[in-house]
């Protein structure tokens, strides 16, 4: 087997290269800095011309957008359990997985990016305004799912919804929202991250799970 993932620290990258290491299977993880631009670099544009984490190689194979990834490494990883192996189960993990991916994520991008969506500095702010409130009942949403996790959110098995869990609320932080008042999802995202695998990950990534800084005054 040759894996080989492009990630970048903090990024949503962190959820399979979380899984991977959770799964025991060989592979070899490659730091993009995208603070330094090497998401634009010659040879990554040759990877993905989109200049975007993460992208997985296998055997020669690029494959790249986190849902078809994890879709790739569940059914070349079986037992690593990224997803439940059929019926509503899956059904219902896989609605969730899209809905993170394409509802919650992109409403952090606003935050985060407001420039891709607009280049009037004003219209930025209010952008970034609206969608912080917006991301916050988005995890909002995830916390009512974190509250019946039994134990993981796809059951008795971490798996990819508990790492895209972590990594929105993580995001929080960033957009001034603090992760700790969503009792449920950090106490999941705690125990995730207490996973030896999983601390191999954040260790890598040198993560850290709290980054809320309280108003000045």
């Amino acid at each position: 087997m040759s894996l080989k993932l492009y990630f970048a620290p903090g990024a949503c990258s962190f959820v399979p290269h979380s899984l991977l290491e959770l799964s025991g299977a060989a592979f070899e993880p490659v730091s993009v800095k995208l603070h330094k631009g090497e998401q634009r670099s010659a040879e990554y544009l040759a990877l993905n011309p989109r200049g975007q984490v993460p992208v997985l190689v296998d055997d020669g194979e690029v494959i790249t957008q986190i849902v078809a990834i994890l879709l790739h490494l569940d059914a070349k990883l079986p037992e690593a359990g990224i997803l439940p192996a059929g019926g509503m189960a899956r059904t219902r993990a896989l609605s969730t997985l899209a809905w993170m991916n394409n509802t919650v994520h992109p409403t952090f991008t606003h935050i985060f990016m407001p420039q891709k969506f607009t280049d009037d500095a004003a219209a930025q702010q209010a952008i970034k305004r609206f969608a912080v409130e917006s991301y916050r009942g988005l995890l909002g949403e995830i916390e009512a799912l974190a509250a019946n996790a039994a134990p993981w959110l796809t059951g008795d098995r971490p798996g990819a919804l508990d790492a895209y869990a972590l990594t929105l609320l993580r995001w929080g932080g960033i957009a001034g929202i603090d992760p700790t008042g969503f009792t449920a999802t950090w106490a999941l995202a705690q125990r995730f991250a207490a996973l030896p695998a999983v601390a191999t990950v954040i260790d890598r990534e040198r993560l850290q799970l709290n980054l809320y800084q309280p108003p000045a005054g």
